[in-house]
C-alpha cells in the first residue's frame, strides 16, 4: 500500500507553529503517511493532501491545481471571522472560546467547505506565547481527526452571512494611557514582544512596553 503524501506549508516570517508541524511530522512518517514540512510553495507538487498553515500570501489557482486536496485552517467559526489575524481580533473582544475551521483551500479566501471544527478555551490571563500554544495544539488535533477519518471525511458548505477582519497594523499596538490596565489587558494579551511590541506616546515622545508572565 504506497503513502499518502501530506505537504505541510508555513510561513517564514510566521513561524511561531513551525517546532510544533516538524515533530508532529516526523511522528507521521512513523505511520501511513509521508510527510514534509515547506516555506516555498512553488516545490510542493503532486501532494495527495497540503495542509496551509498561517501562510500569509494567496496562493493562486495554478497551485492549488497542482495537489489532490488543500486545506486551510482558520482561526474563527467561519464564515464568521474571515481574514486577517482572527484570533488576536478575537481576544480583543474577551472571547473565551474561538473555533479552529479546516476549510477546502480555494481561490476566494476563507471560503472554501468546511471539513471540521474545534474549540480552543481560554482562560483569559494567557499572553501571546500561551495563545499561540494553545492554538498550535489545537491545529494539530485538527489535523489528526481528519486524517483519521481521511478519505471518507464529507465538508460543509459554509452557511450564514460572512463577516470579515482586516489586516493589523503597528499603530494598532498603541496603549491609549487614558485607560486602565484592565481595559489595556485585551491589548496586551496579544502583543508580541518581538515584533509589534506594546508602545504609548507621552508628550511628544514613543515609549516601548513589553509584557512578561511571572511564573514564579
Amino acid at each position: 500500500m504506497n503513502k499518502l503524501k501530506v505537504a505541510f506549508l508555513i510561513d517564514k516570517n510566521n513561524n511561531w507553529i513551525e517546532n510544533r508541524i516538524h515533530d508532529f511530522q516526523k511522528s507521521l512518517n512513523k505511520s501511513k503517511f509521508l510527510s514534509k514540512v515547506f516555506k516555498d510553495y512553488k516545490k510542493i507538487n503532486d501532494y495527495d493532501l497540503v495542509f496551509i498553515l498561517n501562510f500569509t500570501k494567496i496562493l493562486d489557482k495554478n497551485f492549488l491545481k497542482k495537489n489532490k486536496l488543500n486545506l486551510v485552517i482558520h482561526s474563527s467559526n467561519l464564515p464568521e471571522g474571515k481574514g486577517f489575524a482572527p484570533m488576536q481580533w478575537q481576544i480583543l473582544k474577551n472571547k473565551k472560546y474561538i473555533y479552529n475551521s479546516l476549510i477546502e483551500a480555494v481561490k476566494k479566501v476563507d471560503s472554501g467547505n468546511v471539513y471540521l471544527k474545534e474549540k480552543m478555551f481560554f482562560k483569559g490571563n494567557e499572553l501571546y506565547n500561551d495563545l499561540r500554544t494553545i492554538q498550535s495544539e489545537s491545529i494539530i488535533q485538527l489535523i489528526k481527526k481528519f486524517l483519521k477519518r481521511y478519505p471518507n471525511i464529507k465538508p460543509k458548505i459554509q452557511f450564514g452571512k460572512s463577516t470579515y477582519f482586516r489586516k493589523r497594523k503597528t499603530a494598532d499596538s498603541e496603549l491609549n494611557i487614558n485607560k486602565n490596565i484592565k481595559n489595556l489587558f485585551p491589548l496586551m494579551r496579544i502583543a508580541n514582544n518581538d515584533k509589534w511590541p506594546l508602545f504609548f506616546k507621552y508628550k511628544n515622545k514613543k515609549y516601548i512596553l513589553k509584557i512578561y508572565k511571572d511564573e514564579n
